[in-house]
């Protein structure tokens, strides 16, 4: 059973005791990212967050927190959302005050040395170009430029060249001062708890000072337009296979009709037995992958298919896909289809939640998003009342050819060239 505290500063602390487990994860939720950016700051978080792993007062170099660390086998590491920045350190529970001591002491007494700041801008600038080399990555960041217009959602994470070249040490640590605050955070502890764990949080997460006029500001809300103005997007490249992204607006975190989305992206692409996998893939060899998935943000979502596609067969292959989606609105799924994206969603889940650090996330997303925590037996209750009827619904909610936005890597010239693939009439 879960339990979740308030701590004496306003943080909220949750513990998820798991039975039999040896080991623990603690994981540590910002609620910020790059939405909350503006165009000076934009890479900000993410830039922080290469920053908490650089040295601390006590800790003054990288290599003494990785030792410290790699000592124990410990496994540690960090990302950054558009809505969050997430740390964790998963290792023997034993260990647990290492962990929770590790984690309060990068988070909020790293140095910010200027000399590591300035590696860093190398390091960062070194993984622009990694993933605009990398045709799968970039084609999702090109995606949200169309899907998400006029709004910071549709900045990519890790932020442009030009503003990780100069924005400075002091605009980061300022920027990390406004926003790693107590009422922003939350921290999980997952697996084997030991006795004196709210001790342990109290003297250190809890001894965090939450500013008396905090300088957080809220991102700006996304107004989903009825029409996208320019829904193509691309990047031309020399490339042998096509890498396709194609997106809808989904759901936000919490929304009731969130089971049948997520069964909907199941029964679509979420197996090696969907319905595109099997058509686009198994009858008519026109992809090696292709996959569909929805991912919610705290005020909308999106409705993702990514596939790798031949390229002289690629307007077939999104007529197909299309086809595959018009399919969902004008047919009931059948009672055994159903019943089987269900039993896979359940499989997965209680797969995931045999590993502490999944559990971790799972409590952690609720809380900062929802403030609430329902464990996996109570979401796979709703998911079970999910009717074929839902999944038509939501899908004749979502898939509207005026609201499709997609991105292409590939060897196209222009926009139109890539909006001519799309004339599926």
């Amino acid at each position: 059973m879960t339990i979740n505290r308030t701590l004496k500063n306003g943080m909220q602390a949750i513990l998820v005791p798991q039975k039999g487990a040896t080991s623990m994860t603690v994981m540590v939720f910002v609620k910020v990212g790059s939405r909350y950016e503006k165009s000076e700051t934009s890479g900000a978080s993410h830039f922080v967050e290469h920053l908490m792993f650089k040295g601390t007062k006590r800790r003054p170099h990288s290599l003494m927190i990785t030792k410290e660390l790699d000592r124990y086998g410990a496994e540690f590491n960090a990302y950054t959302s558009k809505d969050m920045t997430v740390y964790f350190i998963k290792m023997d529970a034993a260990k647990t005050d290492l962990a929770i001591d590790i984690l309060h002491d990068m988070l909020f007494h790293s140095l910010f040395n200027p000399e590591e700041v300035n590696r860093e801008r190398g390091v960062i600038i070194e993984e622009i170009n990694m993933y605009e080399d990398n045709p799968r990555a970039h084609v999702e960041d090109l995606l949200e430029e169309v899907l998400f217009p006029n709004n910071t959602l549709s900045w990519p994470i890790i932020g442009p060249r030009a503003v990780i070249k100069k924005i400075s040490r002091d605009e980061l640590k300022t920027y990390h001062d406004t926003y790693y605050i107590p009422s922003r955070m939350t921290v999980v502890v997952s697996g084997k708890i030991i006795p004196g764990i709210w001790n342990l949080l109290q003297k250190t997460f809890g001894s965090v000072h939450e500013p008396a006029k905090p300088a957080d500001a809220p991102f700006l809300t996304f107004e989903k337009p009825a029409v996208l103005a320019r829904p193509f997007t691309h990047q031309q490249k020399k490339t042998e296979q096509i890498n396709l992204a194609i997106a809808f607006h989904g759901l936000p975190y919490g929304h009731k009709q969130m089971p049948a989305m997520n069964l909907l992206a199941t029964i679509l692409g979420g197996s090696m037995s969907s319905r595109l996998f099997m058509e686009v893939r198994e009858r008519r060899g026109l992809c090696y992958s292709i996959s569909a998935s929805h991912q919610p943000l705290e005020d909308i979502g999106a409705f993702s298919i990514m596939a790798g596609l031949d390229k002289s067969r690629i307007h077939e292959a999104i007529k197909v896909i299309w086809q595959e989606l018009e399919k969902t609105i004008k047919e009931s799924v059948k009672a055994d289809e159903l019943r089987r994206a269900k039993d896979h969603l359940r499989g997965r889940i209680m797969l995931s939640f045999e590993d502490s650090a999944n559990q971790a996330d799972w409590y952690g997303k609720q809380w900062m998003f929802q403030k609430k925590l329902l464990t996996p037996e109570e979401r796979l209750r709703q998911m079970e009342k999910v009717t074929a009827a839902d999944i038509r619904a939501i899908a004749k909610q979502t898939f509207r050819k005026e609201s499709m936005a997609a991105a292409v890597v590939g060897p196209f010239k222009t926009k139109d060239e890539v909006a001519h693939l799309f004339k599926i009439d």
